[in-house]
């Protein structure tokens, strides 16, 4: 009990959350692939990384499957040969598969190292269609090209459907290693609008964002929806307290800055309508998007699981001013006429929890996958961040729906510190996430906090772990000077170590350099002979240097326990 008290201390005061005497249990445990692997060297990395996850208890690796690598030379024009490496190299390390259907651009968000557009083609494809009225349109006047604009969706969604088929036809053989099939709705993989990318300035983190309604068809939308739901334009005036002569008058904001900051989206009603119109337009993209992967999954892979993400964004949120919650609006997540503050609501993510609860009664139900599990609070200027709030405010809207929901890291560095791992080990212990992804696999595996907390994270929180032998060794090896782009690994007589092949050694973490560190998961009660062994981290077979003398002995403890044992340069 004591345990889980501390723990419960190091939750934000701003609200409460129930204390539960027992963590609920993460039934998958998996990390994301690099972006992109462009040379052999970095498959080499991979391939190494693929075997040590394997030995700490990882289930799964997500890849994006970017439909601008694989049709980027025409329509139909499929080439797989990426993928069928990727599939190589996980099979070698006999590991799972959680492939992400990417629709999006690889590159423009933060932490992206790659540049893969989307097909050039698409924009092109439609004919007399101008390209423009396929992107986003945004309050600045920029257009995006990192997704096709979901206001397209009537015309692209035959391409998304073939890209799903060929990619079933592709993999029907591997459906036994795939868990899940993720499902791009937007930039970044994620169901919202691009409101803080790169084609608009001063949009980023911690301000409002930008909205993205501007384009021919998205306003035409606006139009049609608000003479639906108010009949005419006599109807529009008479709610809006406006007298407009004609519905090509009805318009997005024309200074949404100051729209924002007046406070029109909460005041008044053509505020709330702008907001609620951009939310559900939002929604119902959502909805297209599963309902295709569902029709086009229907093969090989009509078992396997689909789920989708939505962003934590945690910034804008503490602010008492009437930018509250505005990041999360431009995105559009949550509408604006509805109690902000209430669980009856979900905090605002009610609509797309919704969306999500609707296919339980679906043969095939769909997860949601949340981020930011690592961050803390900070509700103070400039970023006003709830973002621990949030993380729990949506996990428990999704257990009063019955949904299922997953978390992730949002940010590398987040896997690199105690604290984050304390957060992301709270959010398992008291609220209802059932799975953790980390960004990224190299996060997690070269030795450090990220690989030992995560190691920790499974034994403690993996639903199966009292049924496998995992214990753990705290490997130092000490006194190794190195030159830039050497390392120093443990290599051993297990598979955990590499058995003795310096391409599949585990590296240590440098942070009390020249002496290394790592904590590895191993079988319990079980001896093991190892040595230190210097590398090079690009080329297993340059600058190796072997430990001196005799093989290093120790036997691992009990399931769960850590045991020490050193070497010396």
């Amino acid at each position: 009990m004591k345990k889980q008290i501390a723990l419960l201390t190091t939750l934000t005061s701003a609200c409460f959350y129930p204390l539960v005497l027992e963590a609920n249990q993460a039934k998958t445990v998996n990390v994301m692939a690099p972006l992109e692997m462009t040379n052999e060297a970095a498959w080499n990395t991979f391939q190494n990384q693929l075997y040590t996850a394997k030995n700490m208890g990882i289930d799964a690796v997500s890849v994006d499957v970017w439909w601008g690598k694989v049709e980027a030379a025409g329509d139909q024009n499929f080439d797989w040969t990426y993928y069928d490496k990727v599939v190589e190299k996980l099979e070698n390390a006999s590991m799972h598969w959680v492939p992400i259907i990417s629709m999006h651009q690889c590159g423009g968000n933060v932490g992206d190292d790659c540049n893969i557009p989307l097909p050039n083609w698409i924009w092109t494809a439609y004919g007399s269609v101008n390209q423009n009225d396929l992107k986003y349109l945004s309050e600045q006047g920029n257009y995006s090209q990192e997704t096709v604009s979901l206001w397209a969706d009537d015309l692209v969604l035959p391409q998304y459907q073939q890209f799903l088929e060929a990619f079933e036809a592709q993999y029907a053989s591997k459906a036994s290693m795939i868990d899940e099939v993720n499902i791009s709705m937007g930039p970044a993989g994620e169901l919202r609008y691009p409101s803080y990318n790169s084609h608009d300035t001063g949009t980023g983190y911690p301000t409002r964002g930008a909205f993205q309604a501007y384009g021919t068809r998205a306003v035409t939308d606006f139009q049609n929806w608000s003479m639906a739901r108010y009949q005419n334009l006599a109807g529009i005036n008479q709610a809006w307290s406006l007298s407009l002569t004609n519905i090509n008058q009805v318009v997005p904001p024309s200074n949404a800055e100051f729209f924002i900051n007046q406070g029109d989206q909460f005041n008044t009603q053509y505020g709330k309508d702008f907001i609620r119109w951009y939310h559900e337009s939002l929604v119902a993209h959502g909805k297209r998007m599963m309902d295709m992967a569902i029709s086009s999954l229907d093969g090989a892979l009509n078992n396997v699981e689909l789920g989708f993400k939505i962003p934590g964004i945690h910034w804008k949120m503490g602010i008492t001013d009437n930018t509250r919650r505005s990041a999360e609006m431009a995105a559009g997540l949550i509408p604006s006429d509805i109690d902000l503050t209430s669980r009856n609501t979900a905090h605002g993510y009610e609509t797309i929890l919704s969306l999500v609860e609707s296919y339980k009664a679906n043969p095939r139900s769909v997860i949601l996958h949340f981020t930011a599990l690592e961050m803390d609070n900070q509700n103070y200027a400039p970023q006003y961040s709830l973002a621990k709030d949030l993380v729990f405010w949506v996990a428990e809207g999704a257990a009063d729906k019955g949904v299922v929901i997953k978390g992730e890291n949002a940010l590398a560095g987040g896997v690199a510190t105690q604290t984050g791992w304390n957060n992301i080990e709270n959010a398992f212990r008291y609220a209802s996430y059932e799975g953790m992804t980390v960004l990224r696999i190299g996060d997690v595996t070269n030795g450090g906090t990220g690989q030992s907390r995560y190691s920790q994270f499974i034994t403690d929180f993996k639903a199966d772990t009292g049924t496998t032998d995992q214990a753990f060794i705290s490997f130092s090896c000490n006194n190794a000077s190195t030159y830039l782009g050497q390392s120093v690994y443990v290599v051993g007589d297990i598979a955990a170590l590499g058995n003795w092949q310096i391409s599949q050694a585990i590296k240590l973490d440098a942070a009390n350099y020249p002496n290394w560190q790592a904590s590895i998961s191993v079988p319990a009660n079980t001896q093991v002979q190892w040595k230190c062994v210097k590398r090079e981290e690009q080329d297993a077979s340059a600058g190796v240097e072997w430990q001196a003398g005799a093989n290093n002995q120790v036997t691992s403890g009990n399931l769960g326990q850590t045991v020490q044992s050193s070497g010396s340069f």
